[in-house]
């Protein structure tokens, strides 16, 4: 069942700083390191989830967290570049321990992915554009709600009654794990030429992302694909 939570994100007592600093000390204890917006370079442990959808050459991967505020400064970015090359965009779900409505989200994402995918996204794109006034998960049940209805939706008693969309969710963290990945948002430009799958990480998308995609298209011309 899908189950929804007041928690605030923002810490706004001593006691709320302790808990902020203690979910700090929990991901470096897990490896992970908080959303910055400062992209480092990883070690790419398993690359089999680092390759364009079939039937394409070129494509945008990205790890990311609904509650992550890089992720939404970098969302227009991703979503420009790839309308514009008309390549994918492939999303996938990270989700950052410490943050308390970024599952519940993911969860309500998956669910409109399942009236369409181009519903989904506009959903995540929104819930991005709105971050700032989404403090908890309350508030998101309200902006939920007021998307479907927009829509000519209703939200079901309850979103995820089997579970399986969390089972998706978590396998979506696992792949991330098994990546490599340590932080969102984790971008590449992934493509398959003559040469086998080549992927590069993304460091700093309001500059590099363009002509990365670049690349990748000109590294996959002799393979039948023209690029941009």
């Amino acid at each position: 069942m899908h189950m929804r939570r007041s928690f605030l994100s923002v810490p706004n007592s001593g006691a709320g700083l302790r808990m902020a600093l203690s979910a700090v000390f929990a991901l470096a204890s897990l490896g992970l390191a908080p959303a910055t917006g400062a992209q480092t370079p990883i070690q790419v442990l398993d690359a089999s989830g680092l390759r364009p959808p079939a039937g394409a050459r070129v494509a945008i991967v990205e790890f990311d967290d609904l509650e992550c505020p890089a992720c939404a400064a970098a969302n227009s970015t991703l979503k420009a570049a790839a309308a514009q090359y008309k390549i994918p965009w492939v999303r996938h779900d990270f989700l950052i321990p410490y943050h308390n409505w970024s599952r519940a989200a993911a969860i309500d994402a998956r669910w409109f992915d399942l009236k369409s995918k181009a519903l989904g996204d506009e959903y995540r794109d929104q819930v991005f554009a709105n971050q700032n006034s989404i403090y908890n998960a309350d508030v998101l049940f309200q902006f939920t709600q007021k998307f479907a209805q927009s829509h000519g939706l209703a939200l079901p008693f309850a979103m995820d009654p089997q579970g399986s969309l969390a089972r998706d969710v978590d396998a979506d963290v696992a792949l991330a794990r098994r990546t490599g990945i340590r932080s969102t948002p984790t971008i590449f430009v992934v493509a398959a030429g003559s040469k086998g799958v080549t992927y590069a990480q993304v460091l700093k998308p309001s500059q590099d992302l363009y002509s990365d995609i670049d690349k990748a298209l000109a590294s996959t011309a002799s393979t039948g694909q023209h690029s941009h």
